[in-house]
């Protein structure tokens, strides 16, 4: 009887549904745990590598929007040139002049390049193909919707308020007294659509932005890490700044004249311009083709330093967080 009841009782009974469906769950979560952790590493790292960024290169951002808002054409300009416009605001205001409207910069920072870089990580995983690469086009893709989720969601309000600080400085009669002043005066007099103005000038321009540094970026690396395959990890570290720089000169030369219509659209005076179009019509007939070129210069200074510190600071900041690519 002992023998048969013995036959009877399986040693190694089947899993129920119940327990496959714990047994799934509890495989699955250290991944999920695993994927979030790595993704809010990210987006540290991104917030942290535009802290870094903006407190090196504002000053020049604040000398091409000076130029870029002043309308006047020949010898009736305000500002000669770059280093004109340092000279009157330190003379008038301090060196602490050239950091008008830094805080809202600063603090803009943080969220811009979080959705920068952890859209491009996130919409990457989807495009890369079965050897982990992305393909030319690709890459286009992967900058322009990290653009376009940055403008959204983080540039358009950042940039529309800056404009108006630094257009308010030089002003006949400043009305900011401060970060929290100064937005509740724009939202009291434009309403909360004065904190979104030139939303399409500036999706054009961060889509295009990203598109052509992201693209230019990695398709650099990409032909370094051919070229030396066995150094790849060692030259990458070492020619990140470089290549930064590159893919932040080449979007400059790319998209000027779209900066210049997003700058006047933000500006104090945006009340003039009925469209983009109409923007463009105004700014040709009375500055002339140069006219989409203001700020040039202080522009290609400060987007080649701001690329490639962003881009050494990030891949810093993965290496030291240990975050998977």
């Amino acid at each position: 009887m002992a023998n048969n009841s013995m036959l009877l009782t399986p040693t190694n009974s089947p899993q129920t549904t119940s327990e496959m469906v714990c047994t799934k769950r509890k495989t699955e979560l250290p991944i999920l745990n695993a994927y979030w952790i790595n993704t809010g590493k990210q987006l540290f790292a991104s917030g942290l590598s535009g802290c870094v960024e903006v407190c090196f290169t504002y000053p020049t951002d604040f000398v091409k929007i000076i130029l870029q808002l002043d309308e006047r054409s020949g010898k009736k300009r305000r500002f000669k040139n770059s280093f004109d416009v340092i000279r009157q605001t330190i003379r008038s205001y301090g060196i602490l002049g050239v950091y008008r409207g830094f805080s809202v910069v600063f603090y803009g920072a943080i969220p811009k390049y979080m959705f920068r870089f952890g859209s491009y990580e996130q919409i990457k995983r989807f495009c890369v193909n079965n050897d982990g690469q992305l393909r030319p086009k690709d890459k286009l893709i992967c900058g322009l919707g990290a653009g376009v989720f940055e403008a959204l969601f983080a540039v358009i309000p950042q940039e529309s308020i800056k404009v108006k600080f630094i257009n308010d400085r030089f002003s006949d009669q400043p009305k900011y007294n401060g970060l929290i002043h100064g937005i509740k005066e724009i939202i009291r007099e434009k309403g909360i659509r004065g904190t979104y103005q030139g939303v399409v000038p500036t999706l054009l321009k961060q889509g295009s932005n990203q598109a052509i540094r992201f693209f230019v970026f990695d398709s650099l690396q990409e032909w370094n890490n051919n070229r030396q395959p066995m150094n790849k990890d060692k030259n990458n570290k070492i020619l990140i700044p470089i290549f930064g720089a590159i893919a932040g000169a080449t979007s400059v030369l790319g998209n000027t004249p779209m900066d210049v219509v997003k700058t006047r659209m933000q500006g104090l005076e945006a009340h003039k311009y009925r469209g983009v179009m109409d923007c463009m019509a105004k700014i040709y007939r009375n500055e002339g083709l140069l006219g989409f070129y203001k700020g040039l210069v202080p522009r290609l200074v400060k987007v080649s330093l701001e690329v490639a510190i962003a881009f050494t600071m990030y891949s810093t900041f993965s290496d030291l967080f240990g975050i998977n690519k």
